[in-house]
């Protein structure tokens, strides 16, 4: 056991033969954020003595996943997977998504295996999420001494963990991948914009992430006033967030997911915060250089709303008076005509997930003459594909661009039986079965119900193959040419895979530099 016994910045980590592969599970990255250093930022870890034993994941931090509370809040550990042979190899660097509010490492999604059997060095971490990890209680009476961006921290920490280690492990510090998907995609974004882990990573993936999911201190309050609302407290109450076991404040939590929409639609659940971490918003902070030299992978799914976009407890706008709405609170109801007539139906079109109740859904606003767009669907849905995912991603390109030639976009629009039947389409994550070559996980199921197995192979293949290249060569494949612009070649995943030209000088020219709930 000896031979897999590596000496760390914090101590002696001994990892375990597995499969044809070495794992290092669950080593500690930082102190546990627990007592005093709850609602801390992450702190560098003590080294130990001795030889700590990363048998296993670490647990998952607290959270409601799939209807059940899980997780610890001692939860901040990373992960290794490493082939048998090699030195000197390539990093991949896994973010986990779920919108800020769940997700962890240890979910059989993100087993790297797939990567490691390629030759890649597969790296994970946990940090917290929701109300430990992004909820922003400083600017309340008695939480003064509260720290913002706890979990972002975690993932600094983390970042810079890996950089000084990843050798030690066989890894090469000079060819680190960072990539996540959703949450995790718009935490990548978030490390172009950090100066705190410049000079970590050399490359990054952004899959369907969520680039304007930021807030200053005022404008997080929106969202922790509902949390108030569904705890049933007061601002007197707040301290109690101090010592009361943090699984009853997931009630708060669950209640800010049903009712922000309705109180601010368009409105992020809570994310990270504009302050001395990321001190600018990220877009504007790729565009003034932040990641320069980064090459960068960045893309959506077709489909992306059809999660988020219900008919009850929605989480995007699901009517035009909610987007009017939101049009209003920000400034922009001078722009009201011109989304109105890009994305409504035509007559002809039916709604995805609103058939029997399209009349109200629809409400208010009448038909404008322009013609709309694109692949149909229901409006509200790409609304919010386009709002949350396409747009935004355009942009980080655009930015990016400018510091560097290697840009590419991608679009998975594969639509299986089961995304048909189910509404779904290509929906948010249907892309992650392919990334991480999971064909078994329960989500692969649903995603890929109904198809040949030869379906799901094709598209791995095709995916996480483009994956690997770029993490070993920085280009991902000739036949993807790289970004230049709205109207651009963009690699499009699907039962027949290409790369093809995207027209979306109309869709930027609608949204053009609109902005919502930055102020």
């Amino acid at each position: 056991m000896s031979e897999y016994v590596v000496t760390t910045t914090s101590g002696k980590v001994q990892g375990y033969e597995r499969n044809g592969l070495v794992e290092y599970l669950g080593i500690p990255y930082a102190m546990p954020p627990v007592g005093e250093l709850r609602f801390k930022r992450a702190q560098a870890v003590t080294p130990w003595e001795g030889v700590f034993d990363a048998k296993e994941y670490g647990p998952a931090p607290i959270q409601l996943n799939d209807g059940k509370v899980m997780g610890d809040e001692d939860c901040l550990t990373v992960n290794v997977q490493r082939p048998l042979m090699g030195d000197k190899l390539p990093v991949f660097v896994w973010i986990y998504g779920g919108g800020y509010n769940t997700g962890y490492s240890a979910d059989e999604m993100y087993n790297g295996d797939a990567f490691a059997r390629d030759g890649v060095m597969f790296v994970s971490f946990n940090y917290r999420t929701n109300i430990l990890g992004f909820y922003d209680f400083t600017t309340y009476p008695g939480c003064e001494d509260f720290e913002s961006n706890c979990g972002l921290s975690d993932q600094i920490l983390a970042l810079n963990w890996i950089h000084d280690n990843v050798e030690v492990f066989g890894g090469d510090p000079e060819r680190i991948t960072i990539a996540g998907e959703s949450a995790g995609g718009a935490s990548v974004v978030n490390m172009l914009a950090c100066p705190g882990v410049k000079g970590t990573f050399q490359q990054a993936i952004i899959e369907s992430g969520l680039p304007n999911c930021m807030m200053t201190h005022q404008m997080a309050r929106e969202n922790i006033d509902l949390f108030l609302e569904g705890m049933n407290w007061t601002e007197k109450d707040l301290p109690r967030l101090r010592k009361e076991d943090p699984r009853l404040f997931l009630v708060g939590n669950e209640y800010v997911a049903a009712k922000h929409q309705y109180k601010n639609p368009g409105m992020f659940l809570p994310g990270p915060i504009q302050d001395d971490l990321m001190p600018v918003r990220p877009i504007d902070a790729i565009r003034g250089g932040s990641a320069e030299g980064i090459r960068i992978i960045i893309g959506t799914n077709m489909h992306e709303g059809t999660m988020f976009v219900h008919p009850e407890n929605t989480g995007f706008p699901n009517s035009w008076t909610m987007i009017t709405q939101m049009l209003e609170k920000n400034g922009n109801t001078k722009a009201l005509p011109k989304i109105v007539n890009f994305y409504h139906s035509s007559a002809n079109e039916s709604f995805t997930l609103f058939r029997d109740s399209a009349v109200s859904m629809a409400s208010v606003i009448p038909p404008l003459t322009r013609d709309s767009r694109q692949i149909g669907g229901d409006p509200f849905i790409r609304f919010a594909t386009d709002y949350a995912f396409e747009m935004p991603a355009v942009k980080v390109a655009m930015a990016q661009r400018q510091y560097t030639p290697n840009v590419w976009m991608y679009r998975y629009e594969l639509v299986t039986k089961s995304g048909i039947e189910s509404g779904w389409k290509a929906s948010h994550a249907f892309e992650l079965p392919a990334v991480f070559v999971k064909p078994d996980h329960p989500f692969s199921h649903f995603a890929f119900g109904g198809e040949p197995q030869e379906v799901f192979e094709k598209i791995s293949k095709e995916m996480h193959g483009d994956w690997i290249s770029f993490v070993k060569t920085g280009d991902p494949n000739p036949d993807w040419q790289r970004f230049e612009g709205a109207d651009s070649p963009v690699r499009i995943y699907d039962r027949e895979t290409r790369t093809e030209r995207l027209d979306r000088r109309q869709l930027m020219e609608v949204w053009d530099d609109m902005r919502f709930y930055e102020s």
